[in-house]
């Protein structure tokens, strides 16, 4: 992306910035945590700006492993709120998920709050996901590669809830999908 992606700029917000305002906005979130590296200066800046507190940052020391790397520190974290019964593992890069879509996804947890959410647009599975304590927990010891394995190791205490939100089958990974998500999500047509 030739800079960090999650630090472009979304609106009058950053990519990041975006994601956790949706997140706040549900009245059911506790407590909103980030994963990053250690590092990071500009990731730090930014995380200053959006008010997460230094508490809430989860230090990955091994980005380079990809997303299940920190998807495991968040996992084995000790900062935690006592009491939380659910996870949500939101990918950064999502600041065109429709805030409809997650507030779906956390009443389809609260209807079946033993098992694992998972939205899902035109019958393929995306992310966020939910996941109940003892699911969340399990991600410290467990030997899947990646979140699709560990959750097809789950597949029976996974439940997916329909959603009309293209953006479920969309991707920030290049410049050009950046330029593409500007013109589809955000600029007024």
């Amino acid at each position: 992306m030739r800079q960090p992606k999650l630090l472009l700029p979304w609106g009058e917000t950053t990519i990041l910035g975006r994601q956790v305002d949706v997140w706040r906005q549900l009245s059911t979130v506790r407590q909103t945590a980030v994963v990053c590296a250690a590092a990071d200066e500009a990731m730090r800046a930014e995380l200053d700006r959006l008010k997460i507190a230094a508490s809430d940052r989860i230090l990955n020391p091994c980005p380079e492993r990809g997303m299940f790397s920190s998807v495991r520190c968040a996992a084995q974290w000790s900062g935690w709120e006592a009491g939380l019964t659910h996870w949500a593992i939101s990918l950064g890069d999502q600041p065109h998920l429709r805030p409809e879509t997650l507030r779906r996804l956390v009443e389809t947890s609260a209807a079946r709050p033993e098992q694992i959410c998972q939205p899902q647009f035109r019958g393929r599975a995306g992310h966020p996901v939910l996941l109940p304590k003892n699911s969340f927990l399990m991600l410290r010891e467990t030997g899947a590669g990646t979140l699709k394995e560990f959750l097809e190791t789950l597949a029976a205490d996974v439940v997916t809830c329909e959603v009309d939100d293209p953006g479920l089958d969309f991707d920030i990974d290049t410049p050009a999908d950046y330029e593409r998500a500007l013109a589809v999500f955000l600029r007024p047509r």
